[in-house]
């Protein structure tokens, strides 16, 4: 019986490492943006979750702000708003991010949206990104990286300034 306990106490127990990530169970993974040969801190450095998702609600407010004032100038009922909520946020993400690489949200956050081969990101990608973000889904599956689907898909990742 006591050999049992040993084991145990040997190693740790597979819930462990299934609960905490590949990290726990030895995997050297690097830090976030190491692959993209990014910076560890500072101006260039892969933007943490927190001022992303802090971003993703400022530009939202403010895209709701701009739908409500319109909706109430034009007499839209509350579907037809909500509706436009998201088309206003569509529209300012891909305009925003395809010509100068943020958001108000993004700015205010520091942070911003970079090509990883250098070049801008421009209208088509900026557009593609945007239409995967409003999807939701793809901007859920992060990578090592901190990079969603959305940011795959057109080669983008998300920096500090």
């Amino acid at each position: 019986m006591s050999g049992g306990k040993e084991q145990q106490a040997a190693g740790p127990r597979w819930t462990q490492t299934w609960l905490g990530g590949a990290r726990s169970a030895g995997a050297d993974l690097g830090r976030p943006g190491e692959r993209l040969g990014l910076p560890e801190n500072g101006s260039g450095a892969i933007a943490s979750y927190g001022r992303r998702v802090i971003a993703l609600f400022l530009d939202w407010g403010l895209s709701a702000l701009v739908a409500g004032l319109l909706a109430r100038t034009l007499d839209w009922s509350a579907p037809q708003r909500s509706l436009l909520t998201l088309v206003v946020f569509g529209i300012q993400a891909w305009v925003l991010t395809a010509t100068i690489g943020t958001t108000a949200g993004k700015r205010l956050c520091g942070i911003r949206v970079i090509r990883l081969d250098g070049r801008p990101v421009g209208f088509l990608m900026g557009f593609a990104r945007s239409l995967l973000l409003l999807l939701v889904l793809p901007a859920l599956i992060w990578d090592r990286d901190y990079r969603g689907l959305h940011d795959r898909a057109s080669n983008t990742a998300v920096v500090n300034i």
